[in-house]
């Protein structure tokens, strides 16, 4: 889908002169002709956004300035590859691709629609601030996440809990949770770093053209994207702290069940043997003829089950 934001008004046929954001949403080749033939820019394809190499996400040709980065989403029909958004940022005009709905897009296109942010330079300002608060906002949900995974494995159990089956079901549950997290954080420190790299590039390639006013914006941006970077690399730590507890506890669980099939082979061992050699029909066994060798077996079996479980439990390990 192809958008045109101009001073007066989103119009698919406005003069070059008037234009100053394209966003191409999910491009078709004749949209991109289009921009091409109209504007004289060169949209990059999805291919070339998603190639990782500095070089290849920041170039500068002349005023125009190309720049992509990751999202911190992934697209299911592409193999759950990262979705990329490019910029081209000239003085006069700002194209975006981007091939996702991006939450930062429509709040900036109520506000172009408005006439509070007009000009290439103050859109591309209001889409990275909103990138970031995006970012931001994430990073608080994870961070309410890991909170309520730590204290379902950390909290408080009663001692008839501590034998139930859902403990083991919520390990498994935090386990998933923890998961489902740690990739989160990978995909949004991935979307960060890529956004810091750009700042970075566009202030020092834009630096004589540019408004001061928008450098500002971009130099708090920048510093915003620093701190969500420390917070990312700390839910990182703590995400990986807990994966290991939990690992941790589902040993002990396993542990504890391996103890109690121990226990029980140990303790079935000398009762089995007891009866299998009172079992043994031959003719000249001694206890064959006694009046009371069938109690005095089944007494024997009996002690031989029950001093080795006082003895476990002495040792508390029963």
């Amino acid at each position: 889908m192809l958008t045109v934001h101009t001073d007066a008004a989103s119009d698919m046929g406005a003069r070059r002169s008037q234009a100053f954001w394209i966003d191409l949403l999910n491009p078709t080749a004749e949209e991109i002709a289009q921009v091409a033939t109209n504007y004289g820019i060169a949209v990059p394809s999805r291919e070339s956004l998603q190639e990782i190499e500095t070089s290849s996400r920041l170039k500068a040709s002349g005023q125009l300035l190309y720049v992509s980065m990751p999202l911190a989403i992934q697209d299911e029909s592409a193999g759950f590859a990262p979705v990329p958004l490019g910029f081209v940022l000239s003085p006069q005009m700002l194209v975006t691709v981007r091939f996702s709905d991006v939450h930062a897009f429509s709040r900036v296109e109520a506000r172009v629609g408005q006439k509070q942010d007009v000009g290439s330079t103050r859109v591309f300002c209001a889409l990275i601030e909103g990138i970031v608060d995006f970012g931001a906002d994430k990073l608080e949900k994870l961070s309410g996440d890991l909170a309520v995974v730590s204290a379902r494995a950390f909290g408080p159990q009663t001692s008839t809990q501590q034998h139930d089956k859902r403990i083991s079901q919520g390990l498994h549950e935090c386990l998933k949770a923890i998961g489902i997290a740690g990739d989160q954080l990978s995909r949004n420190r991935e979307s960060m770093l890529g956004l810091q790299r750009i700042i970075g590039f566009v202030l020092k390639m834009a630096t004589d053209w540019m408004p001061p006013e928008e450098k500002t914006r971009l130099t708090t941006a920048q510093q915003d994207i620093v701190s969500l970077v420390d917070f990312e690399a700390h839910l990182s730590g703590k995400s990986q702290f807990l994966l290991d507890a939990i690992l941790g506890f589902i040993n002990t669980e396993q542990n504890d069940i391996f103890k109690v099939l121990t226990i029980v082979s140990v303790v079935g061992i000398p009762p089995t043997l007891i009866a299998s050699m009172y079992g043994m029909n031959f003719h000249d066994m001694p206890e064959l003829s006694w009046r009371w060798g069938y109690p005095y077996g089944l007494t024997l079996i009996a002690l031989s089950v029950l001093l080795p479980i006082l003895w476990f439990k002495r040792r508390g390990w029963w």
